[in-house]
């Protein structure tokens, strides 16, 4: 079974950390994902998806130092529901997506060179990059982005 989420989109609002009496720190924010699409009269409509993201220990630590309201992410890991109580005593319950890795896909403006291109200008994700080496680099220059130079001859491994 997979239980795998792959979200690129942009911050809500900067990281709020809390570092738990155990020394361990957990960390959450917010990613919009927009989605468009032309509705029956022929105008573009755009739909914004907001995302719940939980990362622990390092990760979280890492968004604390890195992370800005507006950043655009690439952030990856799995769905967990979890149940609690509200003040009334009725059962409440929240998806969010528990990341494994996220990094930064657009560099701040500099003089030392232009900003990393947006998914869709020209550029997409390959099916090649692999992303376990992200858990741990904190550089913002490493880039899961690919140029799309034409088809691809490299057959994906998923089984359907």
């Amino acid at each position: 079974m997979i239980n795998k989420v792959i979200l690129i989109g942009n911050l809500g609002k900067d990281p709020e950390v809390k570092h738990l009496e155990g020394g361990s720190s957990v960390g959450r924010f917010s990613v919009a994902t927009n989605e468009s699409y032309k509705d029956k009269s022929g105008e573009w409509q755009t739909i914004t998806e907001w995302h719940n993201v939980v990362v622990w220990r390092n990760l979280a630590e890492r968004a604390e130092r890195q992370l800005k309201k507006g950043n655009m992410v690439y952030v990856e890991g799995k769905l967990s529901t979890r149940k609690w109580q509200d003040q009334n005593g009725v059962d409440k319950y929240t998806t969010e997506v528990v990341a494994n890795t996220f990094r930064i896909l657009e560099r701040r403006e500099s003089t030392s060179g232009p900003a990393i291109p947006m998914p869709g200008e020209q550029d997409q994700i390959a099916s090649t990059t692999s992303t376990s080496n992200m858990v741990n680099d904190p550089s913002p220059t490493s880039n899961p982005i690919a140029s799309n130079n034409g088809p691809s001859n490299v057959e994906d491994d998923l089984p359907f």
